[in-house]
């Protein structure tokens, strides 16, 4: 019989509660319990005490990371680094007061008040982690982040963590507080490559941290805890609600009001214009350069990378940073903003050989092509001068009248851009303009061989065909070569052999390489070099390159390859020489782009940057005068009218017909006269007649025959190419 009628279930269930609650195996839970927290916090204590009881670490004041292999630019900027640290030194005191107070709101509030760790915090942080099954929460104080940082590695294990406590402590006792913040600020990693707050600043907002807004401290304090993360240039949203949280930290901690924090709030993010590689990498094919020389050098590739070597370059920095900059904002207003849309700038000093600027495209980390050494495109209009210097060196003068009409030249007929002609006009105009005809008649006149022979000792080595095309650049060069060939017209005929490599020092400053004085070699007469640069400063001031004039002495050369597939501006001044290339990787063309247009405008701002140390400093060159002149007023008629008019005025005997005259008067540059002194194997044929008058127009023979010295031979003519059979216009406009 069931007692009180209680029913079956309900009598267990109660029977049930009264046996767990009286239950040994509860009893003995609980006293378990009681001693693992006991056995806790004595080991807590323990551990304390131990803590308490290390010694300090010596010589942690003139500590430093370890260094790794550095590329540096020529006024020491770190321009490339190959591993873990980049050591920027900068003292509390130049720390902004806000981004301190940011990091330790973010980082350790307690930092001034714990011995270097946070016990309790650490168990706390033990408690939310077990509870939610992952790690949600860090207990790392601000000292033991720097003594992972200088010491230790980054794995999560449980003796790391130990040995972290321990360090912190040790560092606690052998530095204050104020260098222990100082020694965090300058090594801690916060993303992009930028190593310590100053770099941080420079990377992420090219600034220095002196002028940087609270809501930009507020993005660097919160990057510490995952860089990569909230890295701005990985993700600008994450990188805004990181840092509105630390703003919020800040205000909770009465760091910062109520207003000042809504402010900083609403401030929009406005990141260095550059692209993340030129962040990490301020030169990244300049450093690919810089790699190969220096295996030239017998370095292996693992000793540069894990040497700990610090490589002094010849790199100009702040004229690097405008090249990347130029590049970019010149091929977007030209609305070229297509990843097949690239440009190319290598700049160097024709005096010594520096190499200062040296960008091989726009953007590495989407290519790393490089268009300086690797790409080989046809030269256009920028190869013309080299059939100028021929003809001054074969005893041409600048002021010699060439006519500027339709000609024919066995089967080829070039025409000028637009069926432009003017009519006689001097030769130094008829660079100026860039004139098809003219280059054509004199390449006939002087021939072939020589013009090749000049390219070749001026610092061409791609291969040129033995062919009257090339008057007009149909032959493909590289960018590093036409720039170094112009520099030639820059250093009084002397041709040097541009480096990059200044200095390598090992870890602990033994000098390992220093550059000699670079190579150089006499390849033209210092009056051809002057009156060519005479010439080309005139394509600057009158001519088609004025988008480049960066008032102050100058010279140039516009660049435009058939239907406008490459454009190239190669200009210098006595101290910079500098050669730009634009164009489409696929080799489509570029529109109605010319080498005036945006090959000029990056040219320009490019060396304003770079031209800057040398002041306006002009040529130390003989004075070359070249006869003011009066040219005809442009005809734009048909290559066959052209033709046509010019053969019957020939005929007739008559004075040209003269339209209502422009007046292109140049400069005076500098000589009375010009004796040239031919330093090529090469014989001259006599000198085209001087027009005392336009009345009378004698045009230059163009069957004269040049006897070449055997000592230098070219291939047998049945190997060259052909004249092409073609009436389209070669060069294009400039």
């Amino acid at each position: 019989m069931r007692p009180y009628n209680v029913p079956r279930g309900r009598r267990k269930k109660n029977s049930s509660i009264g046996i767990s609650l009286e239950s040994p195996i509860l009893k003995l839970t609980a006293m378990l319990l009681a001693f693992v927290i006991g056995v806790f916090f004595a080991g807590m204590m323990a551990l304390k005490l131990y803590l308490i009881s290390l010694p300090p670490i010596k010589n942690l004041n003139t500590l430093k990371p370890n260094i790794v292999t550095t590329f540096c630019s020529s006024d020491g900027q770190v321009i490339k680094t190959f591993a873990a640290y980049t050591f920027s030194n900068v003292e509390l005191k130049e720390v902004p007061k806000q981004l301190v107070q940011a990091l330790i709101a973010t980082e350790d509030k307690n930092f001034y008040r714990h011995p270097g760790y946070d016990l309790m915090g650490l168990c706390r942080s033990m408690v939310a982690n077990v509870l939610a099954g992952r790690v949600v929460q860090g207990a790392s104080t601000i000292t033991q982040q720097l003594s992972r940082i200088l010491f230790l590695s980054n794995e999560k294990t449980f003796t790391r963590k130990i040995k972290e406590l321990q360090v912190a402590a040790q560092i606690e006792k052998t530095v204050s507080k104020d260098k222990i913040l100082e020694m965090y600020l300058n090594n801690v990693y916060l993303g992009s490559g930028a190593y310590g707050v100053k770099g941080a600043a420079k990377i992420y907002f090219n600034k220095d941290l002196k002028d940087l807004t609270l809501s930009e401290m507020a993005l660097i304090a919160g990057l510490p805890q995952a860089p990569s993360v909230y890295s701005p240039y990985h993700s600008i949203e994450l990188a805004q609600k990181r840092r509105n949280q630390v703003l919020l930290r800040m205000y909770k901690m009465r760091y910062i009001n109520k207003a000042t924090y809504q402010q900083a709030k609403a401030e929009p993010i406005t990141l260095s214009t550059m692209p993340m590689m030129y962040a990490t990498n301020k030169a990244p094919y300049f450093c690919d350069y810089v790699m190969k020389e220096l295996m030239k050098l017998g370095f292996t590739e693992e000793e540069i990378t894990n040497g700990g070597f610090k490589i002094i370059t010849t790199l100009n920095y702040d004229a690097q940073v405008k090249a990347n900059e130029a590049i970019l904002a010149n091929l977007n207003s030209w609305g070229l903003k297509n990843d097949k849309n690239q440009a190319a700038v290598f700049s160097f000093s024709p005096i010594d050989g520096r190499i200062l600027v040296y960008a091989g495209g726009k953007d590495y980390s989407k290519s790393q092509y490089d268009r300086v050494t690797q790409s080989i495109r046809p030269s256009g209009s920028a190869f013309k001068p080299f059939i100028y210097t021929a003809a001054i060196e074969k005893g041409y003068s600048p002021n010699d009248m060439i006519d500027d009409l339709p000609v024919r030249i066995g089967n080829w007929t070039p025409k000028n851009y637009g069926n432009k002609y003017r009519g006689p006009i001097p030769l130094y105009t008829a660079l100026m303009i860039s004139s098809n005809v003219c280059t054509a008649r004199l390449m006939d006149s002087i021939g072939v061989r020589p013009v090749i022979q000049l390219a070749r000792v001026m610092g061409i080595t791609t291969p040129i065909p033995y062919d009257y095309t090339i008057s007009l650049g149909s032959n493909s060069v590289k960018l590093f070569e036409m720039t170094r060939a112009y520099g030639v017209f820059a250093n009084g005929g002397f041709r040097v052999e541009p480096y990059a490599i200044e200095r390598v020092e090992s870890s602990r400053g033994t000098v390992l390489y220093e550059a000699k004085k670079a190579r150089t070699s006499k390849v033209l007469n210092i009056n051809t070099a002057a009156t060519m640069t005479a010439i080309m400063k005139t394509v600057i001031k009158n001519g088609t390159g004025r988008a480049a004039d960066i008032g102050k002495p100058a010279a140039g050369k516009t660049g435009t390859t058939d239907d406008c597939k490459d454009a190239y501006f190669i200009g210098f001044t006595p101290d910079v020489v500098t050669g730009v290339w634009v164009g489409n990787d696929d080799n489509s063309r570029m529109g109605e782009l010319t080498g005036g247009s945006v090959p000029a405008r990056i040219w320009h701002d490019v060396m304003l940057v770079a031209t800057a140390p040398y002041g306006n400093s002009d040529f130390e060159y003989p004075e070359i005068i070249l006869q003011p002149f009066k040219a005809s007023k442009v005809s734009v008629i048909t290559q066959s009218e052209a033709k046509k008019a010019f053969d019957e005025q020939e005929a007739m005997g008559d004075e040209p017909i003269q339209d209502e005259e422009i007046s292109d008067t140049p400069p005076v540059v500098k000589p009375d006269s010009i004796k040239p002194i031919s330093i090529l194997p090469i014989k001259k044929p006599d000198a085209p007649k001087k027009i005392e008058t336009p009345k009378k127009i004698e045009k230059p023979e163009i069957s004269k025959k040049i006897e070449v010295k055997e000592e230098r031979k070219e291939p047998a003519a049945d190997q060259f190419a052909p004249i092409p059979m073609t009436t389209a216009p070669i060069g294009g406009t400039d």
